[in-house]
C-alpha cells in the first residue's frame, strides 16, 4: 500500500525489515516535482518502483494536479507508459 507522508514530502510503501522505497516530491508553483526515487536493494526486480510510480501518477491524477520530474526512474517510466504523459506541467499547458 502506498501512502503520502506528507511530513517528509514523499509517497512510501513499507517493506519487511523496516525499510521503505519512496518517491520523493517538492512543491513549485502549484505542481508537483517530482525528485527522487529509491528502491531499496531487497526490493529491486520485483516490480515495487513501477508499482510506486504508477500508484504517484493515479494520485496526481486523481487530484487534479500537474508535475515536473527530475527524478530518471519516474522518466522512464513514462517513457514505457505516454497515458501518463498530459500529467505534466509543459509551458503551454497548465
Amino acid at each position: 500500500m502506498v501512502t503520502n507522508n506528507k511530513q517528509h514530502f514523499r509517497f512510501e510503501i513499507a517493506l519487511p525489515d523496516n525499510e521503505v522505497a519512496y518517491v520523493e516530491y517538492r512543491w513549485l508553483k502549484g505542481s508537483i516535482v517530482l525528485m527522487h526515487t529509491l528502491v531499496p536493494s531487497s526490493a529491486r526486480g520485483k516490480g515495487t518502483g513501477g508499482l510506486l510510480v504508477k500508484s504517484v501518477l493515479d494520485h496526481i491524477r486523481k487530484h487534479g494536479l500537474k508535475m515536473i520530474v527530475y527524478c530518471p526512474f519516474v522518466s522512464k517510466y513514462l517513457e514505457l507508459h505516454p497515458e501518463y504523459e498530459d500529467l505534466l506541467n509543459t509551458p503551454n499547458k497548465k
